[in-house]
């Protein structure tokens, strides 16, 4: 059964009996989650070059070398810590609404005999390979004509990042989108960035074949080691994978002529040229609303903040993307879908042309949001991480390879979210 697959599975094996097993550390990288204000480590490229500089909004630099890091057998993995678990908001705002914006404008376009104009874009798509550099065996795929994408955002030009670190773009968005057979639907599973999984070995065999957060994989291994956790713990074969960057939407929010954003409350950006933005409706070009979206020191709530923020962005976007406005006018339409796929990268064998066709169909009212089951938060070796609930995971899971995740979502009518 796929649901005992997942079970068995290295990550889910042992979470009964954490009490008792201790992850082996050989690895500096620290995978952490930025909450409020806090400056939390989080996973570097294990080749980046320097010695360490203390942690900067967020990315920690380790010393040249690496070295080990002691855990002390004694620390209590499973369970939850001490009060109610923290809700885990899903990261899926940076890209779903775009992805199914973009296929939905494509698919109209499409439709209407524009299947000449879509394969020109497919062709100008940056592609890379992201499935042969796997090694041992693949999860098996059991139902024909269902699709699992997964989806990865980064921001390649976030201005926290230290200046001068020419290393690669981080992900802070996993999901796994899942498309049934019939194509009449688009599930859309977030996986949060903490999530304490089992990460296969690295290519270069330095680092993984650990448990860690799943975000570490694209630090040690890129998007293959990427695939090939997700794969292992969903026990799904991903079909296609689609990175896209954040730092894109600037000039697909200029192609669309600016958004209406709603501001809650005054703050100042602390980015140059520290903008002041006013509580209340704004229009903002793409330089404004990506600055006013990175922003999360001034909120409460920290990155929960800026997250919300960009899911309102994103919907901005959508709204605008599929108006009247945009579809009816040659020249806006053709400057959004060419920036729009400038910002995305994908597997060698992704056909813009054929998923246009398959889900011209599609609108937001068929893309379901669901964040992968867990237990909320506990501490690991002083690092707070999100543990999946292993039952329910597998179940979801076991739907998706099955097909039969319409039956699922109705015996589940409140999933965790």
């Amino acid at each position: 059964m796929r649901r005992g697959a997942l079970v068995d599975s290295p990550d889910f094996r042992t979470l009964g009996d954490m009490a008792t097993t201790s992850p082996p550390h050989d690895d500096p990288a620290r995978p952490g989650r930025v909450y409020g204000k806090a400056r939390v480590r989080r996973p570097v490229e294990p080749d980046e070059p320097g010695h360490s500089r203390g942690t900067v909004s967020g990315r920690a630099r380790v010393p040249a070398g690496g070295g080990r890091v002691p855990v002390s057998p004694s620390v209590r993995i499973g369970g939850r810590p001490p009060g109610p678990p923290r809700r885990i908001r899903p990261r899926w705002g940076r890209i779903a609404l775009v992805a199914g914006a973009l296929l939905t404008v494509l698919g109209l376009i499409a439709g209407l005999g524009g299947c000449l104009y879509v394969r020109k874009l497919n062709d100008d798509l940056a592609r890379i390979d992201p499935f042969s550099a796997i090694t041992g065996d693949r999860p098996t795929k059991t139902v024909q004509g269902s699709l699992n994408i997964l989806l990865l955002g980064s921001d390649s030009r976030d201005p926290d990042q230290p200046k001068g670190d020419a290393g690669p773009a981080r992900t802070d968005t996993i999901i796994v989108m899942h498309i049934p057979a019939a194509h009449d639907r688009a599930y859309l599973v977030s996986i949060p960035r903490d999530l304490y999984v089992y990460v296969p070995k690295s290519p270069d065999g330095q680092f993984g074949d650990r448990r860690a957060k799943i975000n570490a994989a694209y630090a040690w291994g890129g998007v293959p080691l990427m695939v090939q956790t997700v794969e292992g713990y969903t026990g799904l074969r991903m079909d296609h994978v689609v990175v896209i960057d954040f730092f894109g939407f600037k000039d697909v929010t200029d192609a669309l002529g600016g958004v209406d954003m709603n501001v809650e409350q005054d703050i100042t950006s602390i980015h140059p040229p520290y903008r002041q933005f006013k509580k209340g409706m704004n229009h903002f070009n793409g330089e404004e609303a990506l600055d006013y979206v990175r922003q999360r020191y001034q909120f409460p709530d920290g990155d929960f903040a800026r997250m919300r923020h960009q899911q309102e962005f994103l919907t901005a976007l959508l709204d605008k993307a599929v108006s009247t406005g945009t579809v009816t006018n040659p020249v806006k339409l053709n400057a959004f879908l060419k920036a729009a796929t400038k910002a995305i990268t994908v597997d060698q064998d992704f056909s813009l042309v054929d998923m246009a066709l398959q889900f011209r169909g599609l609108r937001s009212d068929d893309l379901t949001f669901l964040t992968a089951p867990h237990s909320g938060t506990d501490m690991i070796d002083g690092e707070s991480v999100v543990v999946s609930d292993r039952e329910r995971a597998a179940a979801m899971f076991d739907a998706m390879a099955k097909d039969t995740m319409a039956e699922w979502m109705a015996a589940n009518p409140k999933p965790t979210r």
